[in-house]
């Protein structure tokens, strides 16, 4: 089953482009599923069913799983049925006789403006670290884009004279405004800053870490950590907390709802619509 697993992790990197977070969050619902049929002595994929999905299922609730994980792994079992097919190893998809579980629509948890202007004081612009994290925060509260998004951007990707950045999204582009603080910002990071803190004069990352290589999600996760508690912000903060308070805020002060959905790169604007219950 594990083979079958490596060949359809490199159909989705090779043949559908999927963005290497997409990819590894069919490994790793695939592989506890796996585990979990093992663990049964089932490891022929001839002999999942729809009986054993289930069983699953049930497992998965048993040990508190949310039913967006549970929706999620449904998911990934059938994507992974759907490409047995295509490739004539199984005909049909035991996954398909499983109804989705029902998924509450939360309303996205933001900072109010005044702890995003307080997030924003915390780095020392003294020293080089505070510069680039000064510059990130800015940069990411005033675009909305998502945290993988921040930490793959190349300094080509940022036009500080024209003031907008260039996003990448799988196969897809778009162009976003920056305001005049993240532009101050990025200017002095790139200034003053990038060129101490890379390595090899050749490196195309817009951000890199201390020791001169491109941030990791892992790295920035920790840096907004501490800047949260140094600002004594009680809610328990997450990068996408900044991307949720950049579109609410923009509704709130009357932005066009079409113009935040370009802006986010969401493909339905429902997705936006969210953001309209927060503004209210």
């Amino acid at each position: 089953m594990y083979n079958e697993l490596i060949l359809f992790l490199a159909y989705l990197r090779d043949a559908k482009h999927s963005s290497k977070n997409t990819i590894q969050s069919y490994e790793r619902d695939l592989k506890y599923f796996f585990k979990f049929l093992n663990d049964n002595n089932i490891n022929q994929i001839g002999a999942i069913n729809s009986e054993w999905i289930e069983k699953y299922i049930e497992h998965m609730k048993e040990i508190s799983k949310s039913s967006s994980t549970i929706s999620r792994t449904l998911a990934s079992i059938r994507a992974f049925f759907f490409y047995l097919i295509k490739q004539e190893k199984v005909y049909e998809n035991p996954a398909l006789m499983i109804a989705m579980p029902k998924i509450p629509k939360k309303v996205p948890k933001i900072l109010s403006e005044s702890e995003i202007v307080l997030l924003l004081e915390q780095p020392h612009t003294t020293d080089i670290k505070g510069i680039r994290d000064k510059a990130m925060l800015e940069l990411l509260y005033a675009t909305g884009i998502r945290v993988s998004e921040l930490i793959t951007l190349k300094v080509t990707d940022v036009n500080v004279n024209q003031g907008y950045i260039l996003c990448r999204d799988e196969n897809k582009e778009r162009s976003i405004p920056i305001g005049k603080p993240a532009i101050t910002a990025l200017k002095n990071y790139l200034g003053e800053v990038r060129y101490a803190m890379i390595r090899d004069q050749q490196e195309a990352a817009l951000f890199v870490n201390c020791n001169g290589l491109p941030l990791t999600r892992q790295g920035f996760w920790k840096i907004l950590k501490s800047y949260a508690k140094s600002a004594n912000i009680s809610t328990e903060i997450t990068p996408h907390m900044l991307r949720h308070s950049f579109a609410a805020h923009l509704i709130q002060h009357g932005a066009n709802l079409k113009s935040v959905q370009q802006m986010l790169g969401h493909s339905d604007i429902s997705t936006t619509q969210v953001y309209t219950q927060i503004a209210k």
